[in-house]
């Protein structure tokens, strides 16, 4: 994946060099968080509610730290990936009549603080509709080759660090979650929500999967159009990012960590589904391909 040369997107906020912060007891957000990261990540609600309550239990002000070169190559690749969705989208929301509003994406390390509550680098990558915030801790791109097996070593790299996933493979998770942020522009995401109050717990399950579906085709139309624009993609890129989609999807997942699934308490697809909607927005480059809500077959 070519990345460098290009412009890059002023709407970061990094947070990786202040000190932590105290924040008093488990939410109710630090409990779906670990329900959550157990259903999409297999790690015990024990372990990440530990890990919350160790860092909640914990005033820990520390001097700012100096931007290592690590550092800064990860915020430029962030502000890359981050600066082309804008240039894609805006676009495609002025065709439909529309205006883009760019989300801003907050760099942090260990845990954060947004306007959906306290999170910790445990939960993943996260879009926050309440603020329009996009939140990544970098150190998810190792965990995607350490703990998934998401590597992308095959391909060509403007990366310097080998022990991360593929650079596609991480601008992949980033176009996803803002993907996220469209759904929210366009009203989605609260009728998602709306229709997810009175739903039963099986028939809300599927309404989330038929969001993240949708998030992942978006992710595929970007990756398309920003294609046709600027020419970034390298042999082994569309491959990259179908493996990881593969390796994140809930059946993956849920065999890897207890050698069975359940399809009804899937939340974000299987990994088929995943590698399906993703290659349909790839494919199309046509947002109204990606009507995941209107389609009985997923």
């Amino acid at each position: 994946m070519q990345w460098r040369g290009r412009r890059q997107s002023g709407n970061i906020e990094d947070r990786r060099s202040g000190g932590g912060r105290k924040v008093g007891g488990v939410s109710i957000l630090g409990l779906i968080i670990a329900l959550v990261v157990w259903r999409v990540f297999g790690i015990s609600p024990e372990t990440t509610l530990g890990v919350t309550q160790q860092l909640q239990s914990q005033q820990q002000p520390t001097a700012p730290t100096q931007e290592t070169s690590d550092m800064a190559e990860s915020r430029e690749f962030v502000a890359t990936v981050l600066a082309d969705t804008e240039d894609v989208w805006t676009p495609i929301f002025a065709q439909h009549g529309k205006q883009y509003q760019q989300p801003n994406l907050v760099l942090f390390s260990g845990s954060v603080q947004s306007a959906c509550g306290a999170a910790t680098s445990a939960s993943g990558p996260f879009y926050c509709p309440a603020d329009q915030k996009i939140y990544l801790d970098t150190n998810f791109f190792r965990d995607m080759r350490t703990q998934m097996g998401i590597t992308g070593e095959q391909n060509q790299t403007q990366l310097s660090r080998n022990d991360q996933a593929g650079d596609f493979a991480q601008a992949y998770v980033i176009a996803h979650e803002v993907g996220h942020h469209v759904q929210t522009l366009l009203g989605i995401s609260n009728q998602v929500r709306q229709l997810q109050a009175n739903a039963s717990q099986a028939a809300a399950n599927n309404l989330s999967v038929r969001q993240e579906l949708q998030a992942d085709c978006f992710a595929g139309l970007w990756a398309r159009h920003n294609h046709e624009r600027t020419q970034f993609l390298q042999k082994g890129d569309i491959e990259e990012a179908l493996d990881a989609a593969e390796k994140i999807g809930d059946d993956y997942l849920q065999h890897k960590s207890h050698g069975h699934s359940v399809p009804d308490s899937f939340t974000h697809g299987s990994s088929a589904q995943r590698q399906k909607w993703f290659y349909r927005g790839f494919e199309t480059g046509d947002i109204n391909q990606c009507d995941t809500f209107s389609t009985r077959e997923l």
